[in-house]
C-alpha cells in the first residue's frame, strides 16, 4: 500500500514538473509580446497584440523583411486587431470582431490586410480566402534607426492613425468610429 502511494505521488510531482517546464514562457522570447490600444470619443476600444522583433544590426527592408511579401506585422503569432465598435480603416468599413492584420510593404506604399482568421502562427500567408479588406498604408521616413518594430496609435480630432515603425520607416493608416 505504502509503494502505490508513494508510486502515485511521485508520478503526480513528475507530470507536475513536466507540465510546467512544457509552458512557454514568452517574456523570454527574442521578440517580446508587445500591445497598442486606442479608445475613441464615441467609446469604440481598438486594441493590437503583437511580438515586437528587434533589429540586432540586420538589414530590415528589404532584407529580413522582403518587398511585395505578405508579412505578420510582428513576429511568432499573427498579429492581433480587435475592435469593439464598427470602424473604417482607410476608408473601408470593418465590422466589430476579432481579425488578424498582416502588411505587405513596399518602398513606397504599405498594403494592410484584416483578416477575419485568427489564432494563426502568421507566415506563410495561405489565407486571401479569408480576407475582409486590403487597404493602402503611407510610408514615411522617420528619423531613426528605431530597433523594436512598434505598433502604435496617433490620436487627432476623433480619430486613431495606426502606425508601424521599424528601422527608418513609418507606415500608417487612419481608423475612424462609425
Amino acid at each position: 500500500m505504502c509503494k502505490r502511494i508513494a508510486f502515485v505521488a511521485f508520478l503526480t510531482v513528475a507530470l507536475v514538473v513536466l507540465t510546467v517546464s512544457a509552458r512557454q514562457d514568452n517574456s523570454k522570447r527574442p521578440s517580446p509580446a508587445a500591445h497598442a490600444d486606442c479608445n475613441l470619443p464615441n467609446g469604440t476600444t481598438i486594441h493590437v497584440d503583437y511580438s515586437s522583433p528587434r533589429m540586432n544590426g540586420r538589414k530590415i527592408y528589404p532584407g529580413l523583411v522582403p518587398y511585395g511579401k505578405v508579412w505578420r506585422a510582428g513576429a511568432n503569432e499573427a498579429t492581433t486587431f480587435v475592435i469593439n465598435k464598427d470602424v473604417t480603416v482607410g476608408g473601408k468599413d470593418v465590422p466589430a470582431g476579432n481579425y488578424t492584420i498582416f502588411v505587405v510593404p513596399n518602398a513606397d506604399k504599405w498594403t494592410l490586410i484584416v483578416n477575419k482568421k485568427t489564432g494563426e502562427w502568421g507566415i506563410p500567408y495561405k489565407w486571401e480566402s479569408d480576407e475582409l479588406l486590403r487597404t493602402d498604408m503611407k510610408v514615411s521616413a522617420i528619423d531613426g534607426p528605431v530597433e523594436n518594430f512598434t505598433i502604435g496609435f496617433d490620436h487627432a480630432g476623433g480619430n486613431c492613425t495606426l502606425y508601424m515603425d521599424w528601422e527608418q520607416r513609418r507606415a500608417s493608416v487612419e481608423i475612424s468610429g462609425k
